[in-house]
């Protein structure tokens, strides 16, 4: 089984994290292909760290915090450094992305 690892790094994103994720989660991925998701919070100063605990629970997902924020590219570096999968997507906190995109990437 092949494994996607998902990189969202997120700064004060309460509005929208929640809906992203759950789309993340839902994406159809080609047969033999896993997701991972890792979220990484770049110190938001919102409810963007109390929305994502709604999803402890969810073995897919892995969140780090960053105690100061760093920056998108800091985040993402983090993301990266920690992904397990073969192939590796970053996907934006905001929704600009669409994640049932990701089985084009992968064919």
């Amino acid at each position: 089984m092949a494994l996607l690892t998902i990189v969202v790094p997120v700064y004060n994103e309460e509005g929208t994290i929640a809906a992203l994720l759950d789309a993340v989660l839902a994406a159809p991925l080609p047969d033999g292909i896993e997701r991972e998701v890792i979220v990484v919070d770049d110190a938001s100063k919102d409810a963007t760290a109390s929305r994502l605990g709604a999803f402890a629970g969810e073995q897919r997902i892995r969140v780090f915090r960053q105690d100061v924020n760093r920056g998108q590219g800091a985040a993402l570096r983090r993301g990266v450094q920690d992904a397990r999968g073969e192939f590796v997507v970053i996907e934006d906190a905001a929704l600009e992305y669409d994640p049932r995109e990701y089985a084009k990437l992968l064919v």
